[in-house]
C-alpha cells in the first residue's frame, strides 16, 4: 500500500466515525456538536484527498 493510503484510510475512519456520532447523538445544535462535525468534516476531505491522489500522476 501508498503511504497516503495508509495516512487516508484512518482520517476517513475516524471522520466517518465522528461525524456519525454527532449526527446521532445531536438532540439540540450546540457549539460543540458544531466544532466536532467540522472536524470531521475536515477529516474525512483530507483523508479523500490523500486517497484519491496516491495514485502515480494524479496530484491536486
Amino acid at each position: 500500500m501508498d503511504t497516503k493510503v495508509l495516512a487516508g484510510l484512518p482520517l476517513l475512519g475516524v471522520g466517518t466515525i465522528l461525524l456519525l456520532w454527532t449526527t446521532l447523538s445531536m438532540d439540540s445544535v450546540g457549539p460543540l456538536h458544531l466544532g466536532i462535525a467540522a472536524v470531521a468534516a475536515v477529516g474525512l476531505a483530507v483523508g479523500s484527498l490523500l486517497v484519491g491522489t496516491s495514485v502515480e500522476g494524479r496530484s491536486v
